[in-house]
């Protein structure tokens, strides 16, 4: 018996050192929408913004300001990978790194399938040209 229904919602939390420059490359580069953002009230609180597509079961949520406590320790298999399921439109790319990103070589397998990008605080962006159907 599955206890997580298939609809749930998913948020992908991490750190980020500038979360003006996170919004700049993930709303203005990417496209996503500012879905809510806040600032610390108080100890042990965080300035954020949640970033996604209206209608969409997922969102991105990056925490920062003064008193973030945790810096961002990205790896190479910190991966954030969006399947479209077609080609990877090189003015998004363009626009990704005008943004604040950074074309990157990932692995033979997502090289083949797909652009990495890193974002401002090392987090990579994965567009790959594949689908994803889970049925």
């Amino acid at each position: 018996m599955n206890m997580i229904d298939p609809s749930a919602a998913i948020r992908i939390a991490r750190p980020s050192r500038d979360l003006i420059a996170a919004e700049r490359f993930y709303a203005g580069g990417l496209g996503l929408r500012v879905l809510f953002r806040a600032e610390a009230n108080g100890p042990g609180e965080h300035d954020l913004i949640m970033l996604g597509l209206p209608g969409a079961a997922w969102h991105l949520e990056l925490v920062g300001g003064p008193n973030l406590i945790v810096e961002p320790t990205p790896t190479t298999e910190d991966l954030f990978v969006i399947y479209l399921d077609g080609p990877v439109d090189e003015r998004l790319i363009a626009r990704l790194v005008e943004a604040g990103g950074r074309r990157v070589e990932q692995s033979a397998y997502w090289d083949r399938w797909g652009v990495t990008v890193a974002d401002p605080d090392g987090y990579r962006l994965v567009l790959s040209t594949r689908s994803w159907r889970n049925g």
